[in-house]
């Protein structure tokens, strides 16, 4: 159980890495389409491009989408609304008005013009309550047939001119009085039916909806059928009409016939296999070319999440609607990745991310290429991303080359411009503006993530931070010793293309654990008094070599990235403090090596060693008396030949073209410091 426990905690970056790929595997097949792909790609009006095509087995023709919708709308025209009918209404209202009669005309009518309009009340009702009258307005046509159902059984059908609305009873009243002759009694009968007449007609909108959906289902979604051999469509033909509907009857049936559930293991492990594998060389590339990213486990997590979040997004678009699918700004993904790693390692996981991504989008061929080429011209036309001027011309070249592919792309298939469709160039604008949101999305990154990108790097320049005021504070001997060292860094690694920027960073913080004990160092000793008198070789050499470890330590209290800290670790390698080492020998004959030796590690990056050749030479010329051209030129040479011997560059990516590129940026600038003016008369 002990072996076992110990060989996971050895292994568990790898375990961690393993975890990582099957879940990011699973996830992306999980948002992959629930159906077979059908092999051939086709748009309508656009010429068939492979070859002949033969039904490989019998398929019904689907209905288009048009021709079921406007069957739809005829059935709707033409299906019948139910109305609930209430007769007892009816017989109350009579029962009201033979009540109420009496009281409404005056006793000074003769009683045989009473019996006249008793007789027209009556008339009036039954008019009214002949088919109906309706309890709210309803906005159906007047030639709609409507079914009157009395306890749910059909009494008769009418149109729904015929019935009854409530503003339409005092027109009912008017006129049959008219027809009587007895329109003088206006008023009496219409304040008499007022509180008299109620509605007797509901819509039973559930009866109508079950008769609707029972003719709806008789609706058939098919016309015709193609036999298995039949010859669908040649190459060269243009995809369209009866001949599209065939195709694309074919895909359907097709897809369904292969995501059944005898097959659907079968593709999902099919799917698995190539996710896996594409997922497995971006692992492999990163081991290989990239070790110091594979053994980062948070640095693999935050590319496979990003990759994964592409694939999510680009998955909700195309559900949503296919013709949004440039919108999504795929470009933010080499963006990011160059900004925390390099051009490299962003193209080849925007390549890896596009190929996934081909299983989801329609039109997988013009996608892939419209976004690889997006991708590479992303990655060629970026650099210093941290100057705003520079990303808003890189996603303008950008769009601009969307636009051009995309308008390429449709000449081809169409052979004319006429009926190109422009909105979807609004779309590529659309993709560039939210290519812009990578600078936010990046220092989100940052805080969630650890990672450090150029536009922290330059805040972290800035001299008047925190930490570098303490510096120039207390140790400002140390602090210009530091700006020296940037200048000539930053020099250097422009010469060979290395990160300016960062090394500029490491530069101006390398130093800063000489502010624990400012004065035990000769750029800080202004007084002309020499701490290292009164101590022992040993000890003096103790506290030089610890200022690269209480360096980690302000650095750790202060938050700078490990970027940054790395530069502290390694700019004095494994070298050994001469003076005192020289000192205690005189002393003694053994003497410990190690004892006068800092900790290391050795530089493992070309940023690394070339801050270590700068710093070694920027401190160590101020010990030059009379320089001259030619002094300056052996002085250079001695000391980055000594650290060579040293083997201190022997875990740094650089060649000895490169050092030999930067000795020469060194003697060149070092000239310049000392470059001695004529002496002016007073």
């Amino acid at each position: 159980m002990k072996d076992f426990i110990n060989k996971f905690y050895r292994n568990h970056s790898l375990i961690y890495k393993g975890l990582l790929f099957i879940c990011t595997t699973v996830l992306i097949v999980y948002l992959f389409p629930k159906s077979g792909k059908f092999k051939y790609n086709f748009e309508k009006g656009k010429p068939w491009q492979s070859e002949n095509l033969y039904a490989p087995f019998n398929f019904a023709i689907k209905k288009t989408d048009e021709e079921i919708a406007t069957e739809k709308k005829l059935v709707r025209d033409n299906s019948i609304l139910y109305f609930n009918l209430d007769n007892a209404i009816e017989s109350e209202v009579k029962d009201q008005f033979e009540t109420q009669f009496k009281n409404s005309f005056s006793d000074s009518i003769p009683e045989f013009d009473l019996d006249n309009l008793f007789k027209t009340g009556n008339l009036i009702i039954k008019e009214l309550y002949r088919f109906g009258i309706l309890n709210e307005d309803y906005n159906f046509s007047d030639n709609k047939v409507i079914a009157l159902l009395d306890d749910r059984v059909e009494k008769e059908k009418v149109l729904f001119s015929n019935l009854i609305k409530q503003d339409e009873v005092v027109l009912v009243i008017e006129k049959v009085l008219s027809n009587q002759n007895l329109s003088n009694y206006k008023n009496s009968f219409i304040s008499l039916f007022f509180d008299l007449v109620e509605p007797n007609l509901v819509f039973d909108k559930s009866t109508t909806d079950k008769v609707l959906q029972e003719e709806f289902d008789k609706i058939a979604y098919v016309r015709g059928s193609v036999e298995k051999g039949t010859l669908i469509i040649s190459k060269g033909e243009v995809i369209e009409g009866d001949k599209y509907q065939k195709l694309k009857s074919l895909q359907s049936e097709y897809e369904s016939q292969v995501w059944n559930k005898s097959n659907y293991n079968w593709i999902l492990f099919a799917y698995t296999l190539l996710v896996a594998l594409a997922l497995l060389m971006l692992l492999l590339f990163l081991r290989k070319y990239r070790p110091d990213v594979f053994e980062n486990n948070t640095k693999v997590t935050f590319i496979f999440f990003n990759i994964f979040l592409m694939v999510f997004i680009t998955t909700l678009v195309v559900n949503y609607n296919s013709k949004y699918i440039y919108v999504v700004p795929i470009c933010i993904l080499p963006l990011v990745f160059k900004a925390f790693f390099d051009a490299r390692l962003g193209l080849f996981a925007h390549v890896i991310t596009v190929l996934l991504l081909g299983f989801i989008v329609p039109n997988s061929y013009e996608y892939m290429f419209l976004q690889i080429i997006a991708g590479i011209v992303t990655i060629l036309t970026v650099s210093e991303l941290y100057k705003r001027a520079n990303l808003f011309i890189s996603v303008g070249q950008i769009t601009l080359i969307y636009i051009v592919a995309y308008f390429a792309f449709f000449v081809i298939h169409e052979g004319t411009v006429e009926t190109i469709k422009w909105e979807t160039f609004i779309w590529f604008i659309l993709c560039g503006l939210a290519t812009l949101f990578v600078q936010p999305l990046i220092y989100a990154y940052e805080k969630l993530f650890g990672l450090v990108s150029d536009v922290s790097l330059l805040e972290l320049s800035d001299t008047n931070s925190k930490l570098l005021k303490e510096l120039s504070n207390k140790a400002p001997g140390t602090f210009h010793h530091s700006l020296n060292v940037a200048n000539l860094a930053e020099a250097s690694a422009n010469e060979i293309g290395a990160n300016a920027m960062l090394i500029r960073v490491g530069a101006l913080y390398h130093d800063i654990g000489k502010m624990k004990n400012p004065t035990y160092f000769t750029e800080n000793q202004s007084t002309g008094i020499n701490p290292h008198d009164e101590l022992s070789a040993k000890e003096s050499a103790k506290i030089i070599t610890d200022h690269v470890i209480n360096g980690i330590e302000i650095a750790r209290k202060n938050n700078l990235p490990d970027r940054v800290i790395d530069f502290i670790r390694t700019h004095h390698g494994t070298s050994v403090v001469y003076y005192f080492y020289r000192k205690e020998k005189e002393l003694q004959k053994e003497v410990d090596k190690l004892g006068f030796s800092y900790s290391g590690p050795k530089p493992f990056s070309k940023e690394t060693a070339i801050l270590m050749m700068c710093d070694s030479v920027e401190a160590a010329s101020k010990s030059l008396k009379e320089p001259t051209s030619t002094k300056i030129d052996a002085f250079v040479e001695n000391i980055i030949n000594k650290q060579i011997e040293e083997e201190q560059f022997l875990n740094a990516n650089i060649t000895f073209k490169e050092i030999q590129s930067i000795k020469k940026v060194l003697k060149h600038k070092l000239a310049n410091i000392y470059h001695l003016r004529i002496e002016y008369p007073e």
